[in-house]
């Protein structure tokens, strides 16, 4: 039929065009986040590009529900203002029957959604969270160069080797400067190495050499000659931290839980579902006066995006803390979303009995 046909290949374009300005702006807003953490030093410069992937990847979902919305909006609110749904209701098609072209465009998108939220958002949070972590937490051994002063991790040492690692795996003439407490330590040694224990423990070995130190300032300061000393390799708490529910599989949620992981799981789920309701609310809300222009509309579209994402967020936040059960929370806002849904519709067709079928 011409009418499904021009509707979805419109629908396309729209969506096409839509997905791309908003892909731009997620990969912008999270680019500037990143580079301010670089440069604050909480994100090392070498990962920024691996987190952008990853960062993009984790809120596809968001983008591409936002972008089924708008689409279907853009369109339907387009044939309003070229006065060409004046000529789809003359002809004897209803507002109902955008209802199939825009399931036929949607639905596909749907699976795509939902596919994205159960398992490719979980998955990039958890490649984030790793490669952060593996990132942050490179032991300082591995920043050390010959020649050149370098900063731990913690920025707590600064490292200095005079020769590097020979075939022996050891490194000559160390200098290694702390501080700790206010108190500040040089230690210069011989050689040294890089010793594992047993507990997985990584170590910095120095051998024949003196320790200095004490109080800037102050005259309290005593030296210290090893044969050899061992000083453990500092590592970021990232590595220790647990991973946080968004990051686990949606399996590990449904067999774990808890109501922290529940009301994870409850998103996820709210997620496709909230996308499939909102596009077909786009179509009583679609409605322009031909004289006027579309900007209202798509700040209409924005402020509900935005309040059922919020609904969909405080139930989930409620189930959590154990104040709303998982069937409940599941369900609520989609139920009251379905109830505003027909009661548009009604209100869209009663206003106009013109647009209802012809008999």
């Amino acid at each position: 039929m011409i009418f499904q046909r021009a509707l979805q290949r419109e629908f396309a374009h729209s969506a096409a065009a839509v997905f791309v300005a908003l892909f731009a702006i997620l990969i912008t807003t999270v680019l500037i986040r990143l580079l301010g953490d670089a440069a604050g030093g909480r994100v090392p410069p070498d990962a920024v590009l691996a987190l952008i992937g990853f960062g993009a990847l984790a809120r596809l979902p968001i983008v591409l529900s936002l972008t089924i919305f708008i689409a279907v909006l853009m369109t339907m609110s387009r044939s309003y203002k070229d006065s060409e749904m004046v000529v789809w209701f003359a002809s004897g098609v209803p507002l109902t029957a955008w209802i199939r072209p825009v399931l036929r465009f949607v639905l596909p998108l749907v699976v795509v959604v939902g596919g994205s939220t159960l398992f490719l958002s979980p998955w990039a949070e958890q490649m984030n969270i790793e490669y952060r972590s593996r990132m942050e937490s490179r032991d300082d051994t591995s920043r050390v160069a010959p020649g050149v002063f370098r900063e731990s991790a913690g920025a707590q040492r600064v490292f200095f080797v005079e020769v590097g690692a020979g075939e022996d795996g050891k490194v000559r003439n160390v200098f290694v400067s702390s501080e700790q407490e206010g108190r500040h330590g040089v230690i210069v040694s011989a050689e040294g190495s890089v010793l594992v224990d047993a507990d997985g423990d990584r170590y910095v070995v120095l051998e024949k050499g003196r320790r200095y130190e004490g109080t800037p300032g102050t005259p309290e300061y005593r030296v210290l000659e090893f044969e050899q000393y061992s000083v453990l390799i500092e590592q970021r708490q990232g590595v220790a931290q647990a991973v946080r529910a968004r990051s686990m599989s949606t399996g590990e949620l449904i067999e774990i839980g808890h109501a922290h992981h529940l009301g994870e799981l409850l998103g996820r789920i709210g997620t496709p579902v909230s996308a499939l309701l909102l596009a077909l609310m786009a179509i009583p809300l679609s409605f322009v006066n031909p004289r006027a222009g579309r900007t209202n509309n798509l700040i209409v579209a924005v402020l509900t995006f935005l309040t059922y994402s919020n609904a969909i967020s405080i139930c989930q936040s409620w189930v959590s803390r154990g104040r709303l059960s998982f069937e409940l929370g599941l369900v609520l806002p989609h139920v009251v979303v379905l109830v505003l849904l027909g009661l548009m519709f009604y209100r869209r067709l009663a206003v106009s009995p013109f647009w209802r079928a012809r008999a």
